[in-house]
Parts: C-alpha cells; structure tokens; sequence
C-alpha cells in the first residue's frame, strides 16, 4: 500500500513544485494552456459536422429514434413491464436456472461490479438494480450538465433534454440487453462485459470477426478516454468549482491543490481497495441523491404559481430560442441533446459494463431494467433542476447564452456554481449541502468510471496487476488536470471522449439488434407462460 501512495506522490510532485516556482503564472492556469490544445483537437475531430450538425448527434438521435420504432416503442409500451420487473414480480421465471449457474452467490462478488446489491440468501432483485443504478447516475451531470445546459441554450435547452431521454430509454435497452448476452466469465467467476464484448463476440457470430474485433478495440480505446474525462475529469473540475466558492479561495493553484488531495483520496480508494470508504460512499451518495431531489420539489413546489411560465418558457425557447449565440432552433438543440446524452450515456455503451455482470438467463429483462434509467435520471432529475434554475432566473439574475458561465452580482459563476446560487435564493445554507453532494458525486462517480475505464483497459492489455497499476496512476493523474484547467476546456475533451464511443458502440448495436428482438421475445414469451 505504501509504495502505491509513493508512486502516486511521485506522480504529483512535479506539479506540487511547479506551483510553488510559479509567480507570474499559476499552475492553474499552466495546466489549463497545456491541456486546451488536446481538448481542442480531440472535440474537433469527434464533433465534425455535416450540414452544420456533429455527425455523432446525428448518428446517436436516429440511432435511438430507429430503436424506438423498430422495437414497438419499447420506452413507452413496455414501461409498466419494466416497472414490474423491478418490483419483482417475475423473479420466479429466473430463481430454478440462478440457483443451478451460480448457487448461491454472485459473479465479482462485488456491488460495483454486479451493480446489484446482495442479499443473505444471495438472491438478487431488480428494485436494487435500479436502486443502485440510479444512485451511481444521478450527479454532476444532472447538477453541473444541467446548468452549463440551460447557460448555454436557454430554457428551451430543456425540452430537448427530454426527448434525448425518452428515446435514449431504447438505446439503453439494447446496449445492456447485448451486455448481458456476450458476457465473458473468468475463471475466478468474475464477469468482463460490455460493447467491447458483445461487439467482438457478436459480430464473429455474424461472420465479422475481423470488424468485430477493430470496432471493439476502438470502444475500449474510447472508454478509457470517457473514464479520463467525462467520468474523472469534469467530475474533478466541477467539485473544485462549488470548493473553491464555498472557501473563497482565489489562489493560482488551489485547482491544482484540491485535485491532489480528491487524487490522494480516489487513489486510496482504487489502488489500496479500501472497501469500507467505498462502503461508505455507497451508503451516502443515495441519501445525497435522495436529499437533493427534496430540495428540488421544495423549491419547485413553494414557487408553485410560477411552474406553468417555466413549462411555457421551456416550449417557447425551444422552437424559438432568444439565447445569446444558439441562433436557431437547431443550436438550442444540440446543447440539450449534448448534455442529456453526457448525462444518461444512453448510447455510448458504458452502462451495459456494469449491466453485464448481473444474474439472469434472460438477457432482455436486465435491458427492460435499464430502460428505466435516462427516463429517472433526464426526464425526471434533469427536469426538475432546471426547473429550479429557470423558476430562480425569473428574478432576472442573469442572461442566457454566452460561453456558459454567468454573471450574477459581478462575480461570475458556472456549472455546479449556478445550481448553487439557485439553491441559496431559497433555502438557507444550501450552499454547504450542494458543495457536500457535489463531492460525493463526483468521488462516487469517478469510482465507477475508474471500474469502466479498467475493464476496457484490461481487454486491451490483459488482467495483470502491473498494467492496472498503470492504468489506476493515469487515471489519478487526470483528476489533478481536471481540478486545475478550465471548465471549457475540460468538459469539451470529456464530450469528446464520451461521444466517442458512441461510434464503435454503433458498430455492435446495428449488426446485433435482431438479437435483442429475439431476445425480448423470449423473456415476454416466458413471462406469458408464467401467467397462464
């Protein structure tokens, strides 16, 4: 344990000693310069355009809008059948084949990598997948995303929001459907799954053996990038932002301060495997959760006169947007679809890693489950915290559009900053709780990805402990970079780097998608025969 700390102090020396020679220049801001070229570079090249439009929105809306035809609007009529599965009601039609695979206990042993708790019994339920699925989605992207949405694009940014979830919700199903299907177990009863899994494995069923296995390649290139940035990164830079306001620090190299101490603390976490912090974190992060979506209603609810002119603002500005610098109807909408599919990753993959891992012989049931996900976390969560932000914005605070950070009273603030005053307007000290959650969020949140990011790394470099090491080190690394650059330029290289996978996960998702059909026929067959 000792030496991991050393590597990761010798890791961080060199910025600790920049800071200190640094007069002129902060180390802030030395971060920021180096980093924005390669933020630049990589935004620039994923988010190229056709007809004025990033291709890959293109690519993950009509993706997500076919799914949603072709499997018989699956979001909507088979919401309640999700609903009942989480409930429980057909865990009879697994218990006879789970009690034969696995006995009585489950694959990774752990919830991270089962996203299902366990029970004494070691009987799994849907209600705690989802539980545990919810609390690991609802954070910075529904608190910081929704924010730099509504900065960005005005309140119209919030609609498209919306219809981002509501058809990501057919994304989702057969991203994790698949993640189930082509799991790979080890021989320690571990599960490795996920899009590069179900990419190479499906497309060599197909006759693509060789597509297959580029494709799957680039995924886990891309979501070790996604778990570098979106997943580390943004959440490392947003959690500076709410410290260093609640602190008042103003110093050149406070970012790069607070990013070492979240670095020391994930480290601890991922490299000495400390489960009982993470034990923790599992314990407070769905109470924040909780306690943050009651501060929303009571906000909501006590300006209750006022919820009807913000759903009218909302449709209004999306048709016909007044934000500075959106211009159009399609600006307005690309900012929402933007930050909702940064929020709910319906479509990038990274979901059906965790999905994968669950006990089941029915793969379309876990899909059913996570179908549930971006409808909770963006049509629910990210509704509300707009709703929030705009109902505050009513009193004029400041102006729509711009580069996404705003002026409130002379002092300028961005992302999780402007939830934050929000918050403050109407219920006291909330500052302290936001700034708490935002924490939790983002360490909770980088624990997950880091497990993501890992198990691409392992497919491409094997299951050694020296190649973990590495990867862990690499990851500690862009925490520091995402504390101390700027807001812009480390959520540009995180969209770059989650829509990135959209393209491979694609790649998977079209060849294989008569697999899900088969599939979800077979679990509603089986529920039918349950019935009769």
């Amino acid at each position: 344990m000792k030496k991991y700390l050393l590597s990761i102090f010798t890791l961080i020396l060199p910025f600790l000693t920049t800071a200190q020679e640094t007069t002129e220049v902060g180390i802030d801001q030395q971060i920021d310069q180096a980093f924005k070229p390669v933020s630049d570079f990589f935004s620039s090249v994923i988010f190229f355009q056709i007809g004025g439009i990033p291709f890959v929105l293109i690519l993950l809306v009509g993706s997500a809008l076919f799914f949603t035809i072709y499997f018989g609007f699956v979001n909507i009529r088979r919401f309640p059948t999700a609903i009942n599965v989480v409930r429980g009601k057909y865990d009879d039609i697994d218990r006879p084949v789970l009690e034969e695979m696995y006995g009585d206990s489950t694959p990774g042993g752990d919830a991270i990598e089962t996203i299902r708790d366990e029970s004494q019994e070691g009987e799994v339920t849907h209600f705690q997948a989802l539980a545990t699925a919810v609390s690991g989605t609802v954070g910075n992207g529904n608190i910081a995303g929704v924010a730099l949405a509504i900065a960005l694009g005005g309140p119209g940014a919030t609609f498209w929001m919306i219809i981002c979830g509501l058809l990501g919700m057919s994304s989702k199903f057969v991203e994790c459907t698949l993640g189930v299907q082509y799991r790979d177990v080890g021989e320690d009863g571990t599960v490795y799954g996920g899009p590069m899994y179900y990419i190479s494995k499906g497309l060599k069923e197909k006759g693509f053996t060789m597509l297959g296995k580029i494709a799957a390649v680039f995924f886990a290139i891309f979501c070790i990038g996604g778990s570098f940035g979106g997943g580390n990164a943004a959440q490392s830079n947003q959690a500076t932002i709410v410290l260093k306001e609640l602190m008042g620090l103003e110093s050149t190299s406070a970012g790069a301060i607070i990013g070492v101490i979240l670095a020391l603390l994930v480290g601890i976490i991922i490299i000495g495997g400390i489960k009982r912090i993470a034990q923790v974190t599992e314990k407070v992060v769905p109470f924040m959760a909780v306690m943050y979506l009651v501060a929303c209603l009571y906000i909501i609810l006590s300006n209750f006169s006022l919820i009807d002119d913000a759903v009218a603002l909302i449709m209004k500005e999306a048709f016909n947007p007044t934000a500075i610098g959106v211009g159009s109807v399609i600006g307005v909408l690309l900012v929402g679809f933007k930050r909702a599919a940064f929020s709910n990753e319906a479509g990038a993959g990274s979901a059906s890693i965790a999905h994968s891992a669950v006990k089941t012989k029915y793969s379309a049931s876990e899909g059913l489950v996570a179908l549930l996900e971006p409808f909770i976390d963006t049509v629910v969560i990210c509704t509300m915290t707009a709703l929030v932000i705009i109902i505050f914005n009513f009193g004029g605070y400041f102006e729509y559009g711009g580069e996404g950070s705003v002026m409130i009273d002379g002092i300028s603030y961005e992302g999780a900053g402007i939830t934050s005053m929000a918050f403050a307007q109407y219920i006291p000290y909330s500052n302290v709780f936001l700034t708490i959650a935002v924490v939790l969020f983002a360490v909770s949140t980088m624990i997950s990805w880091s497990y993501y990011g890992l198990q691409s790394w392992k497919f491409l470099f094997g299951r050694g402990k020296t190649a973990d090491l590495i990867y862990k080190l690499l990851f500690l690394l862009f925490i520091i970079i995402g504390a101390a650059a700027s807001m812009k330029s480390i959520w540009d290289f995180s969209d770059a780097m989650i829509f990135a996978m959209v393209f491979p996960n694609m790649v998977g998702l079209f060849f294989l998608f008569p697999v899900v059909k088969k599939q979800l026929k077979r679990y509603l067959d089986a529920i039918k025969a349950a019935k009769s």
